[in-house]
């Protein structure tokens, strides 16, 4: 494997991601929430910053792109739909497209629903998808902008990628996210285990995100709302699948 991905705090509890080609040099960053700790990175690894992916137009995943375009000139790709509230884009970009990044596949996958015009980008090669604010580690974003079915949609997509893609997603909330978690299925095991882990990673500092794709499925509520025990324990067995995420969601909005 010649990529690699370095997770980067970054202010209270957001994460950005670093992704370096051995082969071609290009070093790829996938969201900018301040530019410091990105560049304190790039510098300890002698990586010279090419590209800027952006997820969405939210201040905490956007607000070092202007610094640290100043400092490397890296290229910027975004939503074309999003272009108007975004960081100047060099290169704007559509859902089902695939971004050559010299010689990198990235895809763009559709993510709406936290806000209208969010996307992630799934690069097969690395193993992995930024996810932004859709597809969070037990979770996923508030539904600032987008509908239930928007997001739904999304999480279905992102569902279908391979069980061992890394979730690579934008804030350190999986604490408070079990917490929820344990409410709609008090008896899953894996989310037990999944729960304990978390405490101790936490206790010692350690970032609890990227994480499996197949833990999620197996963990996270939002995932999990066509499943007909979830369903069932939710009292909803007869509702469509969408309509149990909503509830879902919005109870989590009063958690």
């Amino acid at each position: 494997m010649t990529l690699e991905v370095e997770t980067v705090p970054c202010l209270a509890d957001n994460y950005a991601f670093l992704v370096h080609d051995r082969k071609t040099g290009a070093t790829a960053l996938f969201d900018a929430p301040e530019a410091w700790p990105i560049q304190r990175e790039l510098e300890k690894q002698n990586w010279q910053l090419t590209h800027i992916f952006i997820t969405h137009h939210h201040g905490d995943h956007i607000d070092g792109v202007g610094e640290l375009v100043a400092a490397f000139h890296p290229e910027v790709i975004g939503a074309a739909r999003d272009a108007h509230r975004l960081p100047p884009l060099d290169t704007a970009v559509e859902p089902g497209q695939i971004y050559d990044m010299w010689g990198r596949e990235v895809h763009v996958m559709e993510a709406s629903g936290h806000t209208v015009g969010h996307v992630a980008y799934y690069l097969p090669r690395a193993g992995a998808v930024f996810t932004g604010d859709s597809l969070m580690a037990l979770g996923c974003g508030r539904l600032f902008e987008g509908t239930p079915a928007q997001m739904w949609q999304t999480l279905s997509g992102l569902a279908a990628l391979p069980d061992d893609t890394l979730v690579c997603s934008g804030h350190e909330y999986t604490t408070a996210n079990g917490r929820f978690a344990a409410t709609i299925e008090p008896d899953n095991a894996a989310l037990a285990r999944r729960n304990d882990e978390t405490a101790r990673a936490r206790a010692m500092n350690v970032p609890t995100v990227p994480s499996a794709l197949a833990l999620e499925k197996a963990t996270n509520p939002f995932l999990r709302a066509a499943l007909p025990e979830v369903k069932a324990g939710l009292g909803m067995a007869d509702a469509a699948d969408v309509d149990v995420f909503a509830h879902i969601r919005a109870a989590k909005d009063k958690f």
